[in-house]
């Protein structure tokens, strides 16, 4: 029998079906047994240490004779967990530990599924090449407006499409991570001003030339706003609303172009013939004809007594109307028509921009009111013509630049350096820019195919509000002497004043103020 036995056995350790009878424990089974061991030992020290205070509190810890002379053991008094209530100035302090009721939830927890973990993927993935060339970018740019709907490289990763909910009325959030309160404070709302969506007032514009090239309106410093319409000047009078009719070309000759001298009553008018004529509106005199060029002038800007003029050859010409021989300096930086020119308001740099799709920045000479005959710097960024000028009034060396329809972007230059600061696509065409005198904003007009004006938080290009109304694109732009009222030129014949940039009234009480200073020039054309 024992040796059935021993066979018995052997058959047993060599099986290896059924539950195993014998060998240690299972690791999980080891856990679970430290697991319990550990909570019943920590609910053993815990009521050891309850017990062990509760003697302590009835030790005797002070002694008292009585009157017979035995010593009376007096146990110590456990202090109250609730301050007294009848204290000495009768107020109530609360429980430091007890704070006010919050919601549960302190932070915004998006979810992950709105997220494009394909396009994260994409460009966490991509080489970052640098020697590609702007054209070459631009394509790649279009291909993938084209084939995603919009530009992924001005996508962020980490952005959620659901916004996170509002705060409860009156809830301010102790962490601070979405927001601290929906109350707006009463400095913030005073800040706030009232921007009118429709224009103030609309005026006919007949006959007014449909051209993108062209410069037809400019607002004077003695509040006189000139328009040209055909081969017309007219004058309007924004603080008497007085109309008149300045001059007349002959024959097929349009104007082309106007530009106001900074301190005075002298206007520039360029024409299709190419001269540049020059009037005293105050006496409604022709001073002068300055020819030079041999088309049409399309742009002019004032630097002191320089007037700088580009015509549709490319070349720009810098007249000093004081003299006899006006012509000072010629400039060949366009292959195209130039059909933007602006002097910054130190006279420091000349801006010039053409149909070439290039911006040229030109240097002043040293003690002179003209510019070099070599450009600063050159910038061909724009894919379309740059029309579109503006100097920033607060920082002199900050260029704004618009481009036609196949560009569409609004780019921003130091040009103390020869960068481009920032740019935006607006998608639509650049027609005007104007910097505003009151606000750290600027506005646009735009063409094709939006018609608009759209009023920009800069530096961060926010869209502060959109002004619609023409009914075709917006051509030119002009700022009245107080910087309140932008006028508007449309393709559509009309002529609208929007009251955008008005300071606070209790600030500016007065309405557009006129300033009358003698002219520069007053004694020293010929």
């Amino acid at each position: 029998m024992s040796q059935f036995k021993f066979v018995t056995e052997m058959n047993n350790l060599v099986t290896m079906e059924g539950p195993l009878t014998k060998g240690p424990p299972p690791r999980w089974q080891r856990k679970g047994q430290e697991n319990y061991q550990s909570s019943i030992n920590q609910s053993l020290n815990s009521s050891k240490q309850k017990s062990f205070s509760t003697s302590i509190t009835k030790t005797p810890t002070k002694a008292a004779a009585g009157s017979s002379g035995e010593v009376v053991v007096k146990p110590k008094k456990t202090p109250s967990k609730t301050p007294n209530k009848n204290r000495s100035n009768g107020s109530k302090t609360p429980t430091p530990n007890k704070i006010s009721k919050t919601p549960v939830a302190d932070r915004f927890i998006p979810v992950r599924s709105t997220s494009n973990f394909d396009l994260a993927h994409y460009k966490l993935n991509q080489d970052e090449d640098s020697s590609d060339s702007p054209t070459k970018k631009e394509l790649q740019k279009a291909m993938c407006e084209n084939l995603h709907g919009g530009d992924i490289n001005s996508q962020k990763i980490l952005t959620y499409t659901n916004k996170p909910p509002t705060a409860p009325a009156g809830f301010q959030n102790p962490m601070r991570v979405i927001y601290t309160q929906t109350k707006t404070p009463a400095s913030v709302k005073s800040n706030n001003r009232y921007i009118p969506h429709a224009p103030d007032r609309i005026l006919d514009a007949p006959d007014i030339v449909d051209d993108y090239y062209l410069n037809l309106m400019d607002w004077s410093a003695g509040n006189i706003l000139a328009v040209a319409l055909g081969a017309h000047v007219y004058l309007w009078n924004a603080g008497t609303g007085n109309i008149e009719d300045l001059l007349e070309l002959q024959g097929n000759d349009y104007v082309c172009s106007l530009a106001w001298i900074q301190d005075g009553d002298h206007l520039a008018v360029g024409t299709t013939n190419g001269t540049v004529e020059l009037w005293d509106c105050g006496r409604t005199k022709r001073l002068r004809v300055m020819d030079g060029h041999s088309a049409r002038v399309g742009s002019l800007s004032w630097n002191s007594y320089v007037l700088t003029s580009g015509c549709r050859s490319g070349q720009i010409i810098h007249h000093d109307v004081r003299q006899r021989e006006h012509v000072i300096t010629t400039l060949s930086g366009h292959t195209q028509e130039v059909c933007g020119l602006k002097w910054s308001p130190d006279g420091r740099y000349l801006a010039s921009g053409g149909n070439d799709n290039v911006l040229n920045i030109w240097q002043s000479i040293t003690g002179g009111h003209h510019t070099n005959s070599q450009p600063l710097h050159v910038f061909t960024a724009h894919q379309a013509a740059v029309k579109a000028l503006a100097w920033c009034p607060w920082q002199a060396h900050v260029l704004a630049s618009g481009g036609g329809t196949a560009d569409r972007h609004i780019r921003f230059w130091n040009c103390n350096i020869g960068s481009c600061i920032n740019s935006i696509d607006t998608k639509s065409q650049v027609c005007a820019l104007l910097w505003s005198s009151n606000y750290k904003e600027i506005i646009s007009g735009h063409g094709f195919a939006n018609n608009e004006l759209i009023i920009w938080k800069y530096p961060a290009m926010s869209k502060v509000a959109e002004l619609t109304g023409h009914t075709a694109r917006v051509l030119h732009l002009a700022m009245s002497p107080d910087g309140s009222t932008v006028l508007s030129a449309g393709a559509d014949e009309t002529l609208r004043l929007w009251k955008c940039f008005v300071k606070n009234s209790t600030k500016n009480k007065t309405g557009v103020q006129t300033r009358e200073k003698p002219s520069i020039l007053k004694q020293c054309i010929r």
